[in-house]
This record gives C-alpha cells, structure tokens and sequence, in this order.
C-alpha cells in the first residue's frame, strides 16, 4: 500500500501532464503547494520505486505502473467530489474534502459511490429524492412529512 503523499505526488503529475503535455518540479511544487526541494527528493524516490521515470532539469513522467496508481486515485478523487457535489457541499470544500477522503476509503466503498454518481447523472430527469433533499436542507424537514403535516391540518379544520 502506498502513502497518501505518494498517491498526491503520482495524481499531481497525472493532472500536470494532461494539462500541459508535460511536468516540471516546478509544476508539481505549486499543484502541492511545497518547495521544489522537497519535490525532487520525493521524485527520486518514486523513481526509485518503479512509478515515474524523473530526470534532473528534464522533468518528471509516469510509469506505466505510475499512471495505474495515478489514475485510480484520480478516479477515486473524482467520484468522490462529484458525489459530494450532488449533496451540494461547495465546489471547493467538495474538492478539498475528497483530497482528504480518497485516501482512506475502502475500493468497495468507492464502487458504490461511484455506482450511486453514475444512476444519478445518468437519471433522465432530475430525480425527486435529490429535489426533496435539497428542500430537506434548507427547511430541516422533509417534504413528505410537510404534505403530510398539511392534510393533517386540512383535515383538523375542515
């Protein structure tokens, strides 16, 4: 298993590379926010283990066993922040929030998030259930208890 730090290094060049064709430390320092020294000495070692090729003053590339990593954590990262925007957590929190959870859950976790992701893009309409969730966040109160609350009263008064 690898570390987080691993993972964030390998889905940083992943990203950097299909954004610009190639990745320098430079890049990869300012995607994670770290000095360049502390880059290069972390290339090395994933150099070292088989999952970029990195070469002094040409940049860094993935592996072929690299991009495998890079993309599943991507893959993750992305399932989860999709999913945390369907409940309507803000663009950036969802972001910064999946950055944190990809790491720690379970792939069979991640299969059903994804699942539920896909049936609810793929829904032909905008399902009911996400419509009603959205009121149930706003109010406190679902509204299928509201409709009920309501006949209840009609009925009370009439």
């Amino acid at each position: 298993m690898l570390s987080r730090k691993v993972e964030d290094y390998l889905e940083a060049i992943l990203n950097i590379a299909e954004r610009r064709g190639h990745t320098r430390t430079k890049d990869i320092a300012l995607a994670l926010g770290i000095k360049p020294p502390s880059v290069v000495e972390m290339l090395k070692r994933l150099n070292d283990m088989g999952l970029v090729e990195y070469r002094k003053y040409e940049g860094v590339k993935l592996t072929p066993k690299g991009r495998d990593v890079a993309r599943v954590v991507k893959d993750r990262h992305e399932t989860i922040r999709t999913f945390l925007e369907i409940i309507n957590v803000p663009k950036k929190i969802a972001n910064k929030d999946a950055c944190i959870i990809e790491h720690e859950v379970e792939p069979e976790t991640i299969g059903q998030l994804k699942s539920l992701v896909q049936f609810v893009q793929s829904a032909p309409d905008y399902p009911q259930w996400l419509e009603h969730f959205e009121i149930f966040c706003e109010t406190g109160v679902h509204p299928c208890e509201a409709k009920k609350r309501e006949a209840k009263e009609h009925r009370i008064f009439r």
